[in-house]
């Protein structure tokens, strides 16, 4: 039997996943082992938290996020800037037949949890789960 390529699913199939995580392990050792060739990226410590790729693989997003959180809009614009650089790393790394174009965007998980952990902890809303 035949597997189906395509993906109608609401979720991503799970080669999306698995090409998604190998970006991201790849990105994080690069970017952590500084072998970019742009001493303000290699700089600064930068987090990838995930990488979602499209449906045809072809398009790559990678969640990152700076230490402490702080100058998210200049670790965008230095990861833009590379960014032909990291594709390049990245399809040398993990030998794909196309490496998907590289873009990046503020993690924003971490926000999110913050906010619900602030929002369970308020008296009426914790009332409410108790009962």
């Amino acid at each position: 039997m035949a597997k189906n390529l395509h993906h109608d699913g609401p979720g991503p199939s799970q080669r999306q996943l698995r090409v998604g995580e190998l970006i991201r392990r790849t990105l994080s050792e690069v970017l952590a082992r500084g072998d970019i060739h742009d001493p303000d990226l290699n700089r600064l410590s930068i987090t990838v938290g995930e990488v979602r790729t499209s449906p045809d693989l072809k398009i790559a997003t990678a969640y990152v996020l700076p230490l402490g959180g702080k100058g998210a809009d200049t670790v965008l614009k230095l990861l833009s800037r590379n960014k032909a650089e990291l594709r390049r790393l990245v399809g040398r790394k993990l030998g794909l037949k196309y490496t998907p174009d590289l873009r990046f965007q503020i993690d924003q998980t971490f926000d999110r949890m913050d906010e619900t952990r602030r929002m369970l902890s308020q008296d009426d809303v914790r009332r409410d789960v108790e009962t």
